[in-house]
């Protein structure tokens, strides 16, 4: 249409967006959400010092799991509080697990970086305190707290990658986080015994501090983005129980508590058949079954959508992991004690053997993250270490007192590099899947899994080595007394043991010790299986990248 003179032409053509605009996808409880089509992401030495700091974090949390096991014997003395034993192990896993899945809602909610800062800070609180504990119920305090404040660690490092980095770059980054930060699991016998041996066993929680510090200012010196705009956390106060779901929580938290609890005191502090321990598991079910009824009334809101579940991605994701890191956990608790019961070397020692694993570890985790990124597809790998845990758990089954050098050295080569290669797969394959605004919801749903299914393959796998353990005593040295030889510990019962005993004793702690493994080598068989499926995303970013991610993933 011609306008009038010196007024510019009106074209009659319709008016498209502009493609760079970016698309928005609904946030969880919160108003549309737009997803940046040309993110900015950290890079060069910025994106060095931010990866050292939440590999740090991670590390120290992860090594706060397992080094208070090498501290019970000086701190039961000092407090006189052998009773509180179970609660010392028990209360850091149980706050941390029950707060799990609220983590997701947070960092979904907040922004990641300030999020992830806040769970650190708490828990240093919680160390600080377990050192400076003047009893023991200081001491299980402390514990939760430091849980409370580690249950935001590992799913803010994974969500810190995702929104740092292009997806492309994400395998070798994420190997490196896991690989190196779960060298805190292997590696606490060694750094706890050495810390209690030649310090205090103060500084098995003191140790957090002044290197957390250095992790802390390293967060501080980076700009995390966030990838995606969220309400400002005054809206989001206002509303905080409607955004977090905090009647979900409420009914999910003490839901998984009541079930580790019943785990944890199964067999130990009561008998399996008592009032206590059949009322923890009816109230973990009943609790459970509420939570899901409030779930599904709360639909996308939810605090875990029963739409996230459903997907495939996120629950074989979820278990593959879960099998993986029992490999790895079982390997980290059972292995000490075969050094130290069997071939009768010390703590300190005993950490020093299992460093063939730890190496080949770091090796497979730092490999996997290579070669995934350059062939693109996490299955093959995952579905690889499965195999491998598998074959490496039943062969750590074989274990005896005449077992070589050679042989116990080169089974950990091999269980170390399996579980390397494939730990960081189920989360690359997670995110390469989930759109961005459903990726720290879903990291969630798989370290809450993961948390609470290796606890309770851990509980399972403890109680069977007891029972055996006690059968296997009375079968192998019957003349021994069972109930002392257990009462005194894997370090200790060579006190109790008669010399023509002695290796009848050696003999039933290999075969109780074969069963765990067992264990281990049906969930590598099960993870094999679940690993293919996954889904065949590729992670490159040659890939044809006209599919658009978000698009991508809705079709999962």
């Amino acid at each position: 249409m011609r306008g009038l003179p010196g007024m510019p032409r009106i074209s009659r053509k319709p008016v498209h967006p502009n493609p760079a605009t970016p698309k928005t996808r609904p946030i969880y409880g919160a108003a549309i959400a737009p997803v940046d089509s040309n993110p900015q992401y950290v890079t060069g030495f910025k994106l060095f010092t931010l990866m050292a700091a939440i590999t740090v974090t991670v590390f120290l949390m992860l090594l706060d799991t397992t080094i208070v096991s090498t501290a019970l014997p000086r701190i039961t003395d000092e407090f006189n509080s052998l009773t509180d034993v179970t609660w010392y192990a028990s209360i850091y896993q149980l706050t941390s697990a029950a707060l799990q899945p609220l983590t997701g809602k947070i960092y979904n909610k907040f922004s990641v970086r300030w999020t992830f800062m806040a769970f650190f800070f708490v828990f240093e609180v919680g160390s600080a305190i377990c050192g400076a504990a003047i009893s023991s119920g200081m001491l299980i305090a402390g514990r939760a707290i430091a849980g409370i404040g580690g249950a935001g660690l590992i799913n803010g490092g994974l969500t810190i990658i995702a929104t740092s980095v292009p997806l492309e770059r994400r395998a070798s980054l994420t190997g490196m986080l896991m690989g190196l930060s779960q060298l805190g699991i292997v590696s606490a016998p060694l750094i706890g015994g050495a810390l209690t041996t030649y310090t205090t066993w103060r500084w098995c929680f003191y140790i957090n501090l002044p290197v957390g510090a250095f992790a802390f200012v390293g967060l501080l010196l980076v700009q995390i983005p966030d990838q995606m705009k969220k309400p400002s956390p005054m809206a989001i106060l206002k509303r905080l129980h409607v955004e977090l779901d905090l009647v979900g929580f409420a009914l999910l938290g003490p839901a998984s508590v009541q079930l580790l609890m019943a785990l944890s005191w199964g067999g130990n502090e009561y008998d399996w058949d008592s009032p206590t321990i059949i009322g923890l598991f009816c109230g973990a079910g009943g609790t459970a079954l509420v939570w899901l009824i409030w779930d599904w009334y709360r639909g996308e809101e939810a605090l875990i959508p029963l739409s996230m579940l459903k997907k495939q991605v996120v629950w074989s994701t979820s278990l593959t992991n879960t099998f993986l890191m029992f490999i790895v956990y079982g390997a980290s608790f059972f292995l000490p004690i075969y050094f130290q019961a069997v071939k009768g070397v010390t703590p300190i020692m005993s950490g020093v053997y299992i460093l063939a694993s730890i190496i080949t570890q770091l090796f497979g985790a730092v490999l996997g993250g290579i070669l995934v990124e350059r062939t693109g597809f996490p299955i093959p790998y995952a579905a690889a270490a499965s195999a491998i845990g598998a074959i490496s758990s039943g062969l750590y089954s074989t274990f005896s007192p005449s077992t070589s050098t050679g042989e116990w050295i080169g089974f950990q080569i091999l269980n170390g590099f399996g579980r390397g290669l494939g730990m960081q797969m189920s989360i690359l394959a997670l995110q390469s899947t989930l759109k961005p605004a459903d990726i720290s919801i879903g990291m969630s749903v798989l370290v809450f899994f993961q948390t609470l299914g290796v606890a309770v393959l851990l509980a399972v796998s403890t109680s069977i080595f007891q029972t055996s353990l006690q059968s296997q005593i009375s079968l192998e040295a019957p003349n021994a007394d069972a109930a002392a030889i257990i009462h005194a510990g894997a370090t200790h019962f060579r006190n109790v043991v008669a010399s023509e005993d002695l290796q009848g004793v050696l003999v039933a702690y290999c075969t109780s010790l074969s069963r765990p493994f067992y264990l281990a080598a049906a969930c590598g068989v099960l993870g094999f299986g679940t690993s293919f499926l996954m889904g065949w995303t590729d992670l490159r970013k040659d890939k044809k990248k006209v599919e658009d991610p978000v698009d991508t993933a809705e079709k999962a």
